[in-house]
């Protein structure tokens, strides 16, 4: 089968298609004919070795699929690695059928992204309705779908980041109050401004560096911020306990794969965000389709940020 098959760490420029041997289902598997493969964020750096699980080599990348099962099920899963490819193997329990109504990309766009926006603002946050919520990267795979949610849930004021005025723009449409300028320098008293003056409940956080620091400085008493990534490959200052004190704030963190221990936790979220995109509630962003020659070109774009919602690959091509 074709297949994007790394043999070396680094850049987009290792994601190259060649030929390799057919995935087999063990016990307890499913073998998939791939529709369609996300794109992650985390993928870049599953690609370059720099996630928080170490990679091995030869490494096909990629951890989300949507397609067909011989016996005719039409499923979105979770595969770990390998979905940079014309088949894939998934673990049972990791594979959901995708409802009518649901398309390929929205199924993406929920099963790990959709899924960790309802976890960072449910699980790691506790959002209560009338809370005001930053959403930083709005126009993203996550963001895009947390501010959703976020409107959707009773939220008080939603804030939106994003790079540039078309994606502050489609934050608008998506439902944020008001969209902002991302930029690190001054980021803490836009926020503070965009949110009437005052500071804010909570900020779901996945840039790191310098927009992390802002973004705590401008937390309210009782304040929650959820970092899920490092977009920006840069680590945050470290803060001293006392500052945690002084205004009862919390930082936590969140990885969806400590989720993976139980499907249970992937799934009972995605039921939820399916009956919402099947009753017109929830709108999953599909951002751009790439063929499989054009992983490298897709890795480019997602971190140069000229891409909104979720990026998909078509194997086929």
């Amino acid at each position: 089968m074709r297949a994007i098959e790394i043999t070396e760490f680094g850049g987009p420029e290792v994601l190259k298609v060649g030929e390799v041997a057919d995935p087999a289902a063990g016990d307890g598997q499913v073998l998939i004919t791939v529709d369609r493969a996300g794109i992650n964020y985390a993928d870049t750096h599953q690609v370059e070795n720099s996630y928080l699980q170490k990679a091995t080599l030869p490494m096909i990348p990629g951890g989300e699929v949507v397609g067909h099962t011989a016996d005719g099920r039409r499923v979105v899963a979770l595969v770990g690695s390998g979905g940079y490819a014309e088949k894939a193997v998934a673990h049972a329990p990791y594979a959901w059928d995708v409802p009518e109504g649901v398309t390929d990309g929205q199924a993406l766009a929920l099963v790990l992204q959709g899924t960790t926006a309802w976890h960072l603002l449910k699980t790691s946050t506790h959002f209560r309705p009338g809370e005001s919520v930053l959403v930083h990267a709005g126009a993203g795979g996550v963001g895009s779908i947390a501010v959703q949610l976020a409107k959707l849930w009773g939220a008080g004021r939603v804030i939106a980041t994003a790079s540039s005025e078309e994606k502050r723009k489609q934050v608008l449409e998506l439902g944020a109050d008001i969209a902002i300028d991302g930029t690190p320098e001054g980021l803490k008293d836009r926020i503070i401004e965009a949110n009437g003056g005052k500071p804010v409940d909570i900020v779901l956080e996945m840039v790191g560096g310098p927009t992390f620091d802002e973004s705590f400085a401008a937390l309210a008493k009782f304040g929650r911020l959820v970092t899920f990534g490092a977009a920006s490959r840069e680590s945050a200052a470290a803060i001293d306990p006392t500052r945690l004190m002084k205004g009862s704030k919390t930082i936590v963190g969140f990885w969806l794969a400590d989720c993976f221990g139980d499907p249970r936790l992937l799934g009972e979220p995605l039921t939820e965000l399916f009956g919402l995109v099947q009753a017109g509630s929830l709108r999953p962003i599909v951002g751009g389709e790439y063929g499989l020659s054009e992983a490298a070109t897709a890795h480019e774009d997602m971190r140069a940020r000229r891409t909104v919602g979720k990026l998909v690959l078509d194997p086929t091509r």
